[in-house]
């Protein structure tokens, strides 16, 4: 144990545990579950959601630290992750593999024992893409970027299966939704953070890896997926028309955010196109939560 490890006091330590699983993405993503399980739930146990939002949130946590223990070298080259707890070494690789595998364990054993099989296992599934798979492939390619959507839309899939026990169209198609709308979101992010990627050595933008025309045409197609898509709950009565309304209007603004960005190829644009892609899914999902009360 480092001496800076065993100086810190029971309240940092807590504050350096909730910040190695990066507690407020994983309660976003575990929202993104909930949603998911509202609207496959016939009658929503406030009791069973609750569960289910710790162990998404334990599950998440887990695949994030066997991120960031893989990357901790890394994440010394780049600013914005230099200060995170290994690189820091306010935590030891040893006490991150502790909390990764009671995180893990705990979240597996409740969404197993609390709602079924199948939603441990497809969680289980995540937990493997997201940190085994995906977090290797950032030095390949953009190859990473596509793979680390599969995991990175099984949230709202896995809520409904939690509440449903069974797969079908229905999450099926929340899970494209998530999917698709990962590719601007994470393009974005890479756009804007590219300078700091490239000193880790990571190669996450499409086409030719450069913020170019070819990037952002690339960025709009996807896209493009998500306003037809967004009808597909209304079409398959999961929600109502009034979501519909919504997905369409926000993945049109959204659309035009990326159009944006092909005519300036900007930082300033990539940035707006990223909060953009921050309103959109969480507007667009408890918009279907609505309509379906």
């Amino acid at each position: 144990m480092t001496t800076a490890v065993a100086g810190l006091s029971i309240g940092e330590r807590v504050k350096v545990l909730f910040e190695l699983l990066k507690f407020r993405l994983a309660s976003l993503i575990a929202f993104s579950g909930a949603m998911g399980y509202c609207l496959g739930a016939k009658d929503v146990s406030w009791e069973k959601l609750t569960l289910f939002v710790i162990a998404s949130i334990g599950i998440t946590g887990s695949a994030n630290i066997i991120n960031q223990i893989i990357e901790k070298d890394l994440d010394k080259m780049m600013k914005r992750t230099a200060s995170r707890p290994l690189p820091s070494r306010r935590i030891t690789v040893k006490q991150a593999i502790v909390w990764c595998v009671v995180l893990g364990v705990v979240s597996l054993v409740i969404f197993i024992s609390v709602f079924n099989l199948i939603t441990g296992l497809v969680s289980l599934l995540s937990l493997v893409l997201y940190g085994f798979v995906y977090t290797p492939l950032k030095r390949v390619g953009p190859i990473a970027v596509f793979v680390g959507a599969i995991p990175g839309a099984f949230p709202p899939m896995i809520g409904w299966i939690a509440a449903t026990n069974h797969f079908g169209l229905e999450p099926g198609i929340l899970f494209a939704i998530q999917f698709f709308w990962q590719f601007p979101h994470f393009w974005a992010i890479a756009w804007v953070l590219d300078e700091d990627y490239k000193r880790a050595g990571f190669k996450l933008l499409p086409a030719n890896g450069l913020k170019d025309s070819d990037t952002t045409l690339q960025i709009m197609i996807y896209t493009v997926f998500l306003i037809p898509i967004g009808w597909l709950p209304y079409e398959l009565g999961m929600t109502g028309i009034n979501s519909a309304l919504v997905a369409t209007v926000f993945g049109v603004l959204f659309l035009a955010q990326t159009f944006h960005l092909m005519r300036k190829c900007t930082d300033k644009t990539a940035k707006q196109l990223m909060f953009g892609s921050f309103l959109y899914l969480p507007i667009v999902q408890i918009a279907f939560l609505l309509d379906k009360l």
